[in-house]
């Protein structure tokens, strides 16, 4: 629902700067649901390298045995992310025909409602989030009004997987892998020296992080420094405590 309700108000709004956000993938991913599969694609590749490193900074891990296992650290952490990204792919499918079943309901529900008030409430109730800061009561009552004439009289849409869904799904997957694979690569390029290497993995990481924010912001009309920044804190942050509870 809250990427369905972001999608309308994105619809209802000034059309968006043309940032790499708003440009992945296409139409199949909104610039939100970009960002935060980045996001915890980065997450999940920081909590392994910092903790990996936390490990041998004690001598939990001795300096010698951690030399030369840079290859398997970056499988290990591929497979982890890939398997997550493949998760929230299916999840990303299932999402949207929950969403397009919402939206069947509340059609149901209009043409099926013995008093035009009860219909006019629900569609109010779904478009009042997007509506009421820019228009007037009167003016929303006149608009729902026409919603619900118009609805009364739709044909019921498909309402099963389509294939939008499931580009939507491997698109997700795909950037998943795609957005770690930088932070991840001074592992392959530097696979005798696993601390080094680690610690230039981190660097790029958040630099990917800060980037991301700094388009956000352009993307929102935002200081694209401050949101650049506050989402590598805000990254860093979650790190930190998914350690602290073992995560």
């Amino acid at each position: 629902m809250f990427r369905e309700r972001h999608r309308q108000h994105r619809r209802a709004g000034s059309p968006p700067k043309e940032t790499i956000l708003s440009n992945v993938l296409g139409e199949f991913l909104d610039p939100i649901d970009a960002l935060f599969t980045i996001f915890f694609s980065i997450l999940f590749a920081l909590l392994f390298t910092l903790s990996y490193g936390i490990l041998i900074y004690h001598g939990i891990i001795s300096t010698s045995f951690a030399n030369g296992y840079g290859q398997e650290l970056f499988l290990t952490i591929m497979g982890a992310v890939a398997a997550w990204g493949i998760i929230d792919g299916v999840l990303y499918v299932l999402g949207e025909g929950l969403a397009r079943r919402e939206r069947y309901r509340l059609l149901q529900y209009v043409q099926t409602s013995e008093s035009e008030q009860d219909a006019t409430t629900a569609i109010a109730y779904e478009l009042d989030f997007i509506l009421e800061p820019i228009t007037s009561d009167a003016q929303r009552q006149a608009l729902y009004h026409d919603i619900r004439a118009y609805l009364s009289q739709a044909e019921p849409q498909a309402i099963g997987i389509k294939r939008e869904d499931l580009i939507g799904g491997v698109a997700t997957v795909l950037l998943y892998v795609a957005a770690v694979f930088p932070s991840l690569l001074p592992l392959l390029l530097i696979p005798d020296n696993t601390i080094l290497a680690i610690r230039i993995s981190n660097v790029v990481s958040f630099i990917i992080i800060f980037a991301m924010g700094y388009n956000w912001g352009l993307h929102t009309d935002m200081n694209p420094w401050k949101m650049g920044l506050l989402l590598s804190s805000v990254c860093l942050a979650m790190v930190l405590v998914a350690m602290l509870l073992g995560g």
